[in-house]
């Protein structure tokens, strides 16, 4: 990182630290926020809005719905642990949320997408012995240029595409789309809006893997 980039580093993070132990201007507006939001996502919440599958999985959309799954799980985890280093509650309605209210949700979550859930699925590309084998991404699907006696041009993929076969490139850690709404996940690649990967899934879910992996389920 450069000296400029170093600096603004520092800088965000401290702004937002001070922001939330130290309570500077403006922050109990973003902290009702926070509460209002996280009530409408807990699934006991009296103004829970938050769909879930009957697996338990978060559901907003059919195209790529763990990008939310994710982003949420990251939110729930980081405010509880500001809950944790404040020994703050909040309520929603006439309940009280702890912060282990919001770990235990997000740890679900997780869970879910590693697996545990009704059809035994990791949606993680290469965690498990059950995970997507054909994955709408071009570089997985495609056979390695080094196999081919030819080149391919920009439609010599195609047959690739519509094979039945598993990719022989696995793009080991990629998160893909996810299940529909039924929990069932087809595993086609032309269904891109479950079996799509992108990395604005991935980037959510690395603080909540960090969380749990480092021994902290609650």
């Amino acid at each position: 990182l450069s000296v400029e980039s170093q600096y603004l580093t520092h800088y965000l993070y401290y702004s937002w630290q001070r922001a939330l132990l130290n309570k500077d201007s403006n922050f109990e507006q973003y902290k009702q926020a926070a509460e209002n939001f996280m009530c409408k996502i807990l699934p006991y919440s009296p103004s829970s809005s938050t769909q879930y599958t009957q697996g338990g999985l978060m559901y907003k959309l059919p195209q790529s719905n763990l990008q939310y799954v994710t982003s949420i799980t990251f939110l729930l985890t980081t405010y509880a642990k500001y809950m944790k280093a404040t020994r703050h509650n909040f309520s929603c309605g006439n309940s009280v949320i702890v912060p282990n209210a919001l770990i235990s949700v997000s740890k679900r979550q997780v869970d879910y997408i590693l697996g545990d859930n009704p059809i035994r699925m990791s949606y993680m590309v290469g965690f498990g012995s059950n995970f997507p084998k054909r994955i709408h991404h071009r570089a997985s699907s495609l056979p390695s240029h080094a196999l081919l006696s030819h080149s391919l041009g920009c439609n010599g993929g195609f047959q690739s595409f519509y094979t039945q076969n598993p990719n022989p490139n696995i793009l080991t850690g990629a998160i893909v789309g996810g299940p529909n709404q039924n929990d069932g996940y087809p595993d086609q690649r032309d269904d891109y809006s479950h079996s799509e990967p992108a990395t604005y899934i991935n980037a959510a879910f690395v603080g909540p893997l960090a969380y749990f992996a480092s021994g902290k389920s609650a």
